[in-house]
């Protein structure tokens, strides 16, 4: 039968590497043909001329350092080639793969729990890797191939391991080494996985990819054994609380992807020939953006239940995607009596289908609940869940209203997306090395002066700011003009220190983007902003630039942490009510000022520590940061794709006399030490702040009412929420008050808005811990958690506040 291949674009390139054509490159586009051998071939190379690919990259002095770590000759940059690799596929690579991950002190698995000095990158350059077991990933590590011809992985017919690609290989007594929720800062992309020499009856996994914040898959295809009965696997996850994926393709295999992690945020996966493209083994949430599936058995299959017959995904989101040739597009097991009561929600909004059988099949009972088509059909908007317009619950699995899309977020109807730029089509003169052009990133040296003259100068210029890996120290603000493209090596720290960022009264911005009223774009990727010490006037990024519409700004995999504010330093002290203003960290982690319009974040992590990842016993700190991340532009057009926001003091988003905000599995997490101190302190209140003696009267409140929200929507028009994992995990420390069957929970309330001013405001697949009311409407609680109980969260699949846009 003829067979439909699609060979997407890369980036700025014309020519794509299949796995199974190791030689041969093809052009992007459509393709049906009868034999894999009748793609129209472009031209042949061999493996030496493509080892020849230029990428800056590659090619960029290696200046990067640890500033932290002990040994001063400790590489970041490590070049495969240079440990041994030939890859020219037939030598085996597999030892000299691991000795590159491996040089220096490492964190790898079984060595320790975390670590921030021991950051690397280990570059492939484009060639087939013969591998015979699997490359195992340490802490920290990020792995990048060459974008412009995608090296190859080739598994050998004897392989062994669990995974090609191992991210947290288990340790004797079957656990994980780190613990999946605290696995952070790592990358995978541009690689071609080829599985297909590995016998079709044998277990094989592509990837293993147990993890947490601030990680990323991107660019990756993944081709399996497509015999019937083949046993491959393209993706496993088990644990973790992650995380984000994009731009991945499975090609044939049992499944594409397994997923189970508490919450993540998925896009621009591909799935042909697969038996079941998707397979959700468990989860709390999970959002599905633009996902494409083809010539498969089953697309989504959510339909699992323990032995005691109880639901154990918790809820899904799925939209702006196409399903094609395919048996069953969604199977799903829950029905009106599930237990728990919302365990198997899920939503699917702008779907396209094209000679479907079944669109959503109920697994146990075998029936359709919702038909196929054996042309072309959208599946406009269905869910299965509990729902509320405001009020609520409403218990039902049916067609409903679509969110109002305002076009200013969309492209086509869907949702706007954009890729991480990797600049492949850049020569190396584009390019200039902070290090180059004078700054030391030791985590000593005063480097605000050397980066604002790069800074500067490169923008004036057309050029990108390659910050080489290091800790940079900044004493006053640090100002990125209009037009600027940063770019780091192995999550770089801008950090700032000293008394201009340690007043209360008078907050200053350490990254400063645009001046207020400014337009033009920038693009930052790869880095992090932290602060030293006392920090307590620390705005640490204040948005302030208008972009075009045509063409938005971007941060892409950035995140935030402290220093000098160790266990220490500010040791977790639940037995004390002094609050050590020593430990305030930062004003505000990102500040979206009125004149910002058109920023897309992607990946982003604006995290305040709760515990020394240093550490060797992972001890818990206690760090003051006031606010997340606060949205006031006056006109929006703000995309938060797999965001997160955790541990601030007053709130972790909040969003302003604002307009069109879309957010894909929004996920926060509630300062561990509260209600000691409580969100009154210890910042004072401002004026953008919501005002907890008025909501939680001192004189009348319970004591966990005064606590951080994890959402506040105040006089905004259309923020749409695709996802959201809003946690509370802790009083004063101690978990009994989120365990299942607590008397008493965290804290209140979760999700706030106004009554009069928010319009056309809507969340699919809301997931909250710990919070007694979910949703409240100003003091008027809307939901509560006990109507709304799900596998470990209480979830509600579609709320909107009933208040239809203007627009």
């Amino acid at each position: 039968m003829p067979e439909e291949l699609v060979i997407p674009a890369v980036e700025d390139a014309v020519k794509f590497q299949l796995a199974q054509f190791s030689d041969y490159y093809v052009d992007a586009g459509n393709y049906t043909v009868e034999s894999r051998e009748a793609l129209p071939i472009v031209e042949r190379r061999n493996i030496e001329e493509r080892q020849s690919s230029g990428y800056w990259f590659a090619d960029i002095a290696k200046q990067g350092i640890s500033a932290f770590n002990d040994d001063s000759t400790y590489k970041i940059f490590r070049n495969v080639m240079d440990y041994g690799a030939v890859g020219d596929g037939t030598t085996d690579d597999t030892a000299a793969i691991q000795r590159a991950i491996n040089a220096g002190n490492r964190c790898a698995p079984g060595t320790c729990k975390s670590s921030s000095t021991t950051n690397a990158v280990v570059y492939f350059p484009s060639g087939i890797y013969k591998v015979s077991s699997s490359i195992v990933v340490s802490y920290a590590t990020l792995l990048i191939g060459n974008p412009n011809a995608l090296p190859t992985l080739r598994a050998t017919p004897d392989f062994v391991g669990f995974g090609i690609i191992d991210g947290a290989q288990y340790q004797p007594g079957g656990v994980l080494p780190y613990g999946a929720t605290n696995i952070f800062w790592r990358q995978v992309r541009n690689f071609v996985i080829d599985m297909t020499k590995i016998p079709s009856a044998i277990s094989a996994t592509g990837i293993h990819w147990p993890t947490s914040q601030a990680t990323s898959l991107d660019n990756i295809i993944i081709r399996m054994d497509d015999h019937a009965g083949t046993q491959h696997m393209g993706l496993f996850i088990e644990e973790g609380s992650g995380g984000f994926l994009s731009n991945l393709r499975f090609y044939g295999g049992k499944y594409g992807a397994v997923f189970g992690n508490q919450q993540f945020t998925v896009r621009n996966l591909y799935f042909t020939g697969v038996f079941t493209a998707i397979s959700q083994i468990w989860n709390w949430g999970w959002t599905y953006q633009g996902i494409d599936i083809a010539n498969c058995s089953v697309g989504l299959e959510m339909a699992y239940r323990n032995d005691d017959g109880k639901e154990v995904v918790g809820s899904a989101v799925f939209f702006d995607s196409y399903i094609k040739d395919v048996d069953i597009a969604f199977s799903i097991s829950r029905e009106k009596n599930s237990h728990p009561s919302t365990g198997g929600s899920l939503a699917i909004e702008n779907v396209q289908l094209y000679h479907v059988g079944i669109a959503v099949y109920h697994k146990p009972s075998g029936s359709t609940l919702l038909a196929g088509s054996p042309g072309t059909s959208v599946i406009e908007s269905w869910v299965t869940g509990h729902v509320y317009r405001p009020n609520g619950p409403n218990k039902f699995t049916k067609t409903q209203t679509p969110a109002f899309r305002p076009a200013t977020l969309t492209r086509g109807g869907a949702y706007y997306k954009r890729d991480k730029p990797t600049y492949s089509n850049y020569p190396l003169s584009s390019f200039v090395s902070v290090r180059t052009a004078g700054a030391k990133g030791d985590g000593k040296t005063d480097d605000t002066l050397a980066l604002q003259q790069v800074i500067t100068a490169a923008a004036a210029a057309g050029k990108i700011v390659y910050f080489d890996a290091g800790t940079y120290i900044v004493t006053s603000t640090l100002f990125i003009p209009a037009n600027s493209k940063i770019v780091g090596e192995a999550y770089p720290v801008i950090m700032s220190s000293g008394s201009f960022f340690n007043d209360v009264q008078n907050p200053k911005p350490v990254l400063q983007v645009g001046q207020q009223g400014a337009y033009g774009a920038a693009e930052l990727s790869d880095l992090m902003i932290s602060t030293r010490g006392a920090q307590a006037g620390a705005i640490l990024i204040q948005w302030n630039l208008a972009a075009f519409d045509s063409s938005p700004s971007g941060m892409w995999d950035g995140g935030t942490k402290g220093s000098q504010l160790t266990y220490a330093e500010c040791p977790a002290t639940p037995s004390s009510t002094t609050v050590n203003n020593n430990c305030r960290s930062g004003h505000i982690s990102m500040h979206i000022t009125r004149t910002a319009t058109n920023l897309y974040l992607e990946n982003m992590w604006l995290w305040t520590a709760d515990h020394d990842v240093d550490d060797s016993q992972l001890r818990r700190i206690t760090v003051y940061t006031g606010r997340g991340m606060l949205v006031e532009s006056q006109r929006g057009n703000i995309w938060l794709v797999g965001t997160s926001v955790e541990h601030h003091v007053r709130y972790q988003y909040q969003f302003r006399n604002t307009q069109n905000i879309y957010g894909g599995q929004i996920q926060t997490e509630t300062p561990y030490y509260q209600p000691n101190p409580s969100a009154r302190s210890p910042f004072p209140l401002i004026s953008t702040d919501p005002n907890f003696d008025v909501s939680c009267p001192k004189a009348t409140a319970a004591s966990n009412c005064a606590e951080a929200w994890g959402l506040v929507v105040r006089a905004s028009t259309n923020v749409l929420i695709y996802g959201a994992g809003l946690y509370s995990f802790f009083s004063n420390y101690d978990t009994s008050c989120s365990a299942v069957g607590a008397e008493t929970l965290c804290q209140q309330g979760m999700v706030l808005y106004d009554a009069d001013n928010t319009v056309n405001f809507r969340m699919y697949g809301l997931n909250t811990i710990g919070a007694y009311g979910m949703i409240y409407k100003d003091r008027v609680r809307m939901a509560t958690y006990d109507y709304n109980t799900n596998v470990y969260p209480s979830s509600i699949i579609s709320f909107d506040n009933g208040v239809s846009s203007r627009f």
